[in-house]
């Protein structure tokens, strides 16, 4: 029924746009008629009108001139816009130019008052001209419009009465339509509003009409899709807040993240620690033992350090062989025992080379009391214990107190 209902609303519209599209090419003539031939005659004529008129003003500066150097500028700009093509096309407008321009190099200076008295008269001509000129393309242009509003009034009543024809078949057709579309786009549009990435897939009964399975099925792989897509924002998202070696933050999220930290525990008023650490002697498990250990080495660290801080804690690869650290609820003596235990079960599970070698690797770790301070004040201070470490044998923590003296 929907296919013959259809085609019989086809047909019937096929005969009503042929019988509106009659009346629509006699305006689309009417339109290029006008396009192609009224509006660049009118533009002509007015440009026409405005060439005599700027020659009545230029012949004026001729007799009026005070210097012979200004009057051979007009007697120029005369015999220029004489001698334009628009001008000589109109037998009126070439006559009257002539006549003008030949006046005017006749005309000795100082002008008498004949010649002014034959200059009025020439003045007033040119003027009259460019008015008649003006006048011709309205003209023309209101006749060229008056034919065409007449054919597009004809088009006008055509196509409401189309309309209405239109409008009656719509009716019948939307109520047989209603069953077969719409109560399934319905469900489908329930469908795209409730649809998550992370919910299940999609299920539509079957129905009768090829388009809407395919709709249905591309929902389906939509769906699909969106899953991929969220799999791959969180890979992207991996990728730009964790080193690529380590699999800990990096250091540009780790300081964004701690100072969320810092905030909070000043907000609450609760102890907050961070640390540097730094791997001893590091760059000799380089030199000796090739970049491939030394990156064994830092993952096997990062590792240990997953392991054995809690998952508040937040750790980074500061840069190289540098770690920092953001321990809040810990007061510095707390994380001082925090990073001996890291030390001892660094030393009771050394790295293992994948040849089977075991690696003695120790690390320096600076601590500064970062309660009521500020981030890079805190990290500074941090890395000063770092540097006493260092500088007292390696393989140590160190506190670095606050200048206050806590």
């Amino acid at each position: 029924m929907l296919l013959a209902l259809t085609s019989v609303f086809a047909a019937i519209a096929v005969c009503g746009v042929v019988w509106l599209a009659v009346d629509l090419y006699a305006v689309g003539v009417a339109a290029g008629r006008l396009q192609g031939e009224t509006v660049p005659w009118t533009i002509e004529r007015q440009r026409l009108g405005r060439n005599l008129e700027q020659l009545r003003l230029e012949g004026q500066r001729v007799l009026t001139a005070s210097s012979p150097a200004g009057r051979q500028d007009a007697l120029f700009l005369v015999h220029v816009l004489s001698a334009q093509p628009g001008m000589a096309d109109d037998p009126r407008t070439a006559s009257l130019a002539a006549e003008v321009e030949r006046f005017l190099q006749q005309v000795e200076a100082p002008a008498t008052p004949a010649d002014m008295q034959v200059w009025e008269a020439l003045s007033s001509r040119l003027r009259l001209m460019a008015d008649d000129l003006s006048v011709e393309g309205g003209k023309r242009m209101g006749r060229e419009l008056g034919r065409m509003s007449g054919e597009m009034a004809q088009a006008s009543y055509k196509l409401l009465f189309n309309l209405a024809l239109m409008a009656g078949f719509m009716a019948a057709f939307l109520l047989v339509v209603r069953r077969y579309l719409i109560r399934p786009l319905q469900r489908i549009r329930r469908v795209l509003s409730a649809l998550d990435p992370r919910g299940p897939v999609p299920a539509f009964p079957p129905g009768p009409m090829a388009e809407i399975r395919a709709v249905e099925d591309a929902i389906v792989r939509f769906h699909a899709t969106l899953l991929e897509n969220d799999e791959v924002r969180l890979r992207l998202e991996r990728l730009a807040t964790t080193d690529g070696l380590t699999g800990l933050f990096n250091r540009h999220h780790f300081m964004a993240l701690a100072a969320d930290e810092m905030a909070r525990a000043a907000r609450y008023g609760r102890p907050i620690t961070v640390g540097i650490a730094d791997l001893d002697h590091f760059k000799q498990v380089n030199d000796t033992l090739g970049h491939a250990a030394g990156d064994h080495v830092l993952k096997t660290f990062a590792m240990l350090l997953g392991d054995t801080l809690r998952q508040t804690d937040r750790v980074c690869r500061y840069g190289g062989e540098e770690f920092a650290f953001v321990l809040p609820e810990t007061t510095p003596e707390e994380a001082q025992l925090l990073g001996e235990r890291l030390r001892t079960r660094l030393l009771e599970s050394p790295p293992v080379l994948p040849d089977g070698r075991h690696l003695s690797v120790t690390f320096s770790l600076g601590l500064a009391d970062a309660s009521g301070c500020g981030l890079e004040e805190s990290l500074a201070r941090a890395d000063l214990g770092l540097y006493e470490a260092k500088r007292a044998g390696r393989n140590r923590t160190v506190v670095t107190r606050r200048p206050d003296g806590l």
